[in-house]
């Protein structure tokens, strides 16, 4: 019983990423759910209490697989500065990505305070993962530079996810060039 309730969470999980990604938050709605795993829509809430606790879950368990994969790209870089790049160009390599779609969209979301700590959280381990490179890069407010950093990549995030006329690849080349000019003092 317990596997079953396991693997019926996570088609609930699945069909949420894929209405996040599709359509936005207005998408994720308790009916599509039910809709795209064939569940009752009671059921669903068997499941969830709400829209905000889907989000939540989807928080808890995407982004620290979303993190981990930053982490290891900053890992193989051998210099500060490649950690630098590494952050930058594997978060806007992530951008297609299912997960990444979907916690845009929770992000840009009327959420209750819950799930919005739980973003803030999980964007504060990530800005926390870059700060050591930049005080070995010899910043004088490593923490600083690293949330200044932070909006560099969701600024690109966004132009990205909006279709802007630049190509991807030329949005993440600015972005890292102006990360690596940004943060070197």
């Amino acid at each position: 019983m317990a596997e079953h309730r396991s693997m019926q969470r996570g088609a609930l999980l699945d069909a949420a990423r894929s209405l996040l990604s599709e359509g936005g938050t207005e998408a994720l709605t308790f009916p599509a759910l039910a809709e795209r795993t064939g569940l009752a829509r009671s059921s669903v809430y068997e499941y969830f209490r709400s829209r905000a606790a889907v989000v939540e879950e989807l928080c808890e368990v995407d982004f620290p697989v979303w993190a981990a994969e930053v982490s290891t790209a900053m890992e193989r870089a051998g210099t500060p500065e490649g950690k630098v790049e590494a952050y930058v160009r594997e978060q806007l390599s992530l951008v297609g990505d299912r997960r990444h779609r979907a916690v845009v969209a929770i992000s840009a979301s009327e959420l209750d305070s819950g799930a919005r700590e739980k973003i803030r959280a999980a964007h504060g381990g990530l800005v926390a993962m870059i700060v050591e490179a930049l005080a070995e890069m010899g910043h004088t407010e490593p923490r600083l530079a690293a949330m200044l950093l932070q909006g560099v990549v969701d600024a690109a995030v966004r132009r990205i996810e909006l279709g802007a006329a630049e190509d991807p690849s030329a949005i993440t080349e600015a972005a890292v060039n102006m990360a690596l000019r940004g943060v070197s003092g």
